[in-house]
């Protein structure tokens, strides 16, 4: 629904900013990483990812593209929350987390407060091979956001049908193991045969 944000940064915390976007004031909540990298910015962009659940509509915001596709990646993992992925996102850099996916390295994620053993290798199992396409740079494949915004496309679908979250999950994650380039519809039509 949002792609980004751009106005004056009228309060920058390191959990949460306030932008000024022609009169309209957004609460925007922020990891560590973008708040390090906006805190001395009066004003700029911000890029965003709008947020419902059944309490409340947040919107997450990130100064690099990378770190929204990241964050993206860490929600579409089941039992990975928004707030958790805004943990791991304070907690280190977008690369680090993404070696430490790809290399498999539990322990330097089950360090991060509110991630457990179990948190750590279900998030290693689901994301590896996505992230793996990932290099160590700041430049990050664009197949992969549209693999996560798939992912997420057909997710959303399952739900409003009235499908369990973490059922559906695994089976647009089956689908995708076994082909990569399917597009949404097929993606949707094939998991409702798996469900």
């Amino acid at each position: 629904m949002y792609e980004y944000l751009r106005g004056n940064f009228k309060k920058v915390t390191p959990t949460y900013m306030v932008i000024d976007c022609a009169g309209v004031g957004y609460y925007v909540n922020i990891s560590l990483t973008t708040y390090e990298a906006l805190k001395e910015q009066k004003e700029g962009s911000v890029f965003i990812h709008f947020s419902i659940s059944e309490n409340a509509q947040t919107l997450y915001g990130f100064a690099k593209e990378e770190e929204r596709i990241l964050f993206r990646a860490l929600i579409s993992v089941s039992g990975v929350g928004p707030a958790t992925a805004r943990m791991i996102l304070s907690s280190q850099s977008t690369n680090e987390t993404i070696n430490a996916i790809v290399r498999g390295n539990i322990s330097l994620l089950n360090s991060i407060k509110g991630i457990g053993p179990k948190t750590a290798q279900r998030i290693i199992v689901e994301l590896q091979d996505k992230l793996g396409k990932m290099s160590s740079t700041d430049t990050i494949n664009t197949s992969i956001d549209a693999n996560i915004s798939l992912n997420q496309e057909a997710l959303l679908a399952l739900e409003s049908l009235g499908f369990n979250k973490n059922v559906a999950s695994k089976a647009i994650g089956k689908v995708l193991q076994e082909s990569p380039e399917i597009s949404v519809e097929n993606l949707i039509k094939r998991a409702l045969r798996i469900l």
